[in-house]
C-alpha cells in the first residue's frame, strides 16, 4: 500500500495546493497556517481528553496524534511542517517525521510548543490560521487563529470531492470496519453482551476507542431503538432477538461508517424485515449518480421504507400519504445520510456554493445532514432504517395519525428495536463504488 500511496498521495498534495491558493487569493491573503491542535484538559483536573486532530491538518498529512504541530502554505513555495517532538519522558514522544509524505515539505522540529511562533510567517494579519482559539501562540496570543469565512468556505466547500488518495485512505479504513463487524457478529451469535461485542469489535479491528473514528453503537434486542445507544451493557439479554452495531474505523486520518442489523433467529419475521430494509439500501446506493440531488434520495427513501412497512402490514396507509403525513417520520426520524471522509460527518453538507450560502432541507426533514446536488468524487452514506420508538408512536397517536398503523404489528416488532444498513458509496461518473459492500465480498 505505502508504494502506492507514495503516488497517490503527490497528486493529493498537488491538489490540497491549489485549493489553498484559490482560497487564500479569495481572502486576499498570502498563507495558508493550520495548527495540528493542543490538549483539552478536563476543568478541576489534571486529566486529558482524548486528542483529536484538527481536520484542516489532517487533510494535507496523514498525522493524526501530532499535538503542537503546525502546517504552513505559502503558494509558490514548498510547504513547511513545524513538528513537535518534545523531550518527555512521562509520555511516548512522536517519532522523527517519517513516511511516503515526508520528501514533499520542509520540516522543522522543535522541543517546545512556543519554539513554532519563531518559524511561522511574521505577519499574522496576512494569514489565514485555521484552528481552534486555544492554538494560539506568542504574547497575548498574538498569532491567533481568525478562520477567515471566505477561506473555509472554500477549502470545506471542496473537501467533498475526495482526491483518488482520499478515497484509498477510506477503503483501508473500511477493511479495517469489516473485520470488526465480522468480528462483532460472531461476538453475537455467540451470545456475548454488548460490552463483550465491542471489546471484540475494537479486538477485529485493532484500535482502541479512542482511535475509532466515533463510538461505538452496540445495541441488543429494544436497545437498537435508540439512535446512539452507546451504553454497552454488561449481561446479555434473556431473550436474545436482534443485533443493531453502528460502528466504523480509521486510517490515515479518514473515516468509515459501517451499520449492520441480525435477527438473533435467522428464519424469524423480524430478520425477514432486516432482508427487506437491506434489499432497499442496495437500491438506493445505486442511486448515488452524478447529477442525483440527495435531497430527493432522502424523500425516495421515505417511499420505499414505507411500502416496506404496508408489505409487513405496520402502516395502512400508502406510501405517498406516510410521507406526506408524517407517518413515515415516526419510523425513519433521521436522515439518509451524510458526506463522510476526514470526519464521520464531513462538512459543508449544506453547503450551496464555495462563496458559502446554504441549500435547505425538505421541510419536515429537520435531521437530513445533506442537501448538496452530488457530484463524483464525492462519497456519501446511505443509511435507511426502521424503528419503534415509543415516543415518536406515541406523538403519531398524539397528532391523530392512530388509524394509520396497526399497532398489533408494532407490538410484534417493537422488542427487537429497530434496523439501519449503511454503507458509504462513491460518486463516480458511472457506476457508484460501494466501498462497503466490496470489503464485506473480499472478506467472504
Amino acid at each position: 500500500m505505502n508504494a502506492e500511496a507514495a503516488i497517490l498521495y503527490a497528486e493529493h498534495l498537488n491538489v490540497m495546493k491549489s485549493r489553498a491558493d484559490a482560497a487564500l487569493e479569495r481572502a486576499g491573503l498570502e498563507h495558508l497556517v493550520v495548527p495540528s491542535g493542543t490538549l483539552h484538559y478536563q476543568l478541576f483536573d489534571d486529566r486529558d481528553y482524548p486528542y483529536a486532530v484538527n481536520p484542516q491538518f489532517k487533510a494535507w498529512l496523514p498525522l493524526t496524534r501530532n499535538p503542537g504541530s503546525w502546517l504552513v502554505h505559502t503558494p509558490g513555495e514548498r510547504p513547511r511542517l513545524v513538528y513537535l517532538q518534545p523531550h518527555d519522558y512521562w509520555h511516548v514522544v512522536p517519532e522523527a517525521p517519517n513516511g511516503y509524505w515526508l520528501e514533499h515539505f520542509d520540516v522543522v522540529v522543535i522541543r517546545e510548543p512556543v519554539e513554532a511562533q519563531q518559524h511561522l510567517p511574521k505577519n499574522a494579519a496576512r494569514c489565514a490560521i485555521l484552528g481552534e482559539a486555544q492554538s494560539a501562540l506568542g504574547k497575548y496570543g498574538a498569532f491567533a487563529p481568525n478562520n477567515p469565512p471566505a477561506v473555509v468556505d472554500y477549502l470545506e466547500y471542496h473537501r467533498a470531492f475526495k482526491t483518488p488518495y482520499e478515497i484509498a485512505m477510506m477503503r483501508e479504513a473500511t477493511r479495517r470496519g469489516v473485520r470488526g463487524h465480522l468480528a462483532a457478529e460472531r461476538a453475537f451469535r455467540a451470545g456475548a453482551s454488548e460490552f463483550g461485542i465491542h471489546l471484540a469489535y475494537c479486538q477485529a479491528a485493532g484500535q482502541e476507542a479512542s482511535e475509532l473514528p466515533y463510538g461505538n453503537i452496540v445495541a441488543l434486542n429494544e436497545h437498537g431503538a435508540v439512535l446512539h445507544y452507546t451504553d454497552f451493557g454488561r449481561l446479555p439479554p434473556k431473550p436474545l432477538r436482534s443485533f443493531l452495531i453502528d460502528a466504523g474505523a480509521s486510517h490515515g486520518g479518514y473515516a468509515c461508517d459501517i451499520t449492520r442489523t441480525y435477527s438473533a433467529d435467522k428464519g424469524d419475521e423480524f430478520q425477514s424485515l432486516v432482508d427487506a430494509v437491506d434489499a432497499a439500501q442496495q437500491n438506493m446506493g445505486a442511486q448515488v449518480r452524478a447529477g442525483a440531488d440527495y435531497k430527493q434520495l432522502h424523500l425516495d427513501a421515505h417511499l420505499a421504507l414505507s411500502a416496506i412497512l404496508k408489505d409487513f402490514g405496520v402502516i395502512r396507509v400508502s406510501p405517498e400519504e406516510a410521507l406526506a403525513s408524517g407517518v413515515s417520520s415516526a419510523f425513519f426520524p433521521h436522515g439518509l445520510g451524510h458526506g463522510i471522509g476526514l470526519q464521520v460527518h464531513e462538512v459543508a453538507g449544506f453547503a450551496a456554493s464555495d462563496a458559502g450560502g446554504t441549500i435547505a432541507k425538505p421541510e419536515g426533514h429537520p435531521y437530513l445532514r445533506l442537501t448538496r446536488v452530488l457530484e463524483p468524487g464525492m462519497v456519501v452514506t446511505i443509511e435507511p432504517g426502521i424503528y419503534f420508538i415509543d415516543m415518536l408512536l406515541e406523538k403519531l397517536k398524539q397528532d391523530g395519525h392512530a388509524d394509520a398503523v396497526d399497532w398489533a404489528r408494532v407490538d410484534a416488532f417493537r422488542p427487537c428495536g429497530g434496523i439501519r444498513i449503511e454503507d458509504d458509496v462513491v460518486c463516480t461518473e458511472g457506476e457508484p463504488m460501494n466501498l462497503t459492500r466490496e470489503e464485506f465480498a473480499i472478506a467472504g
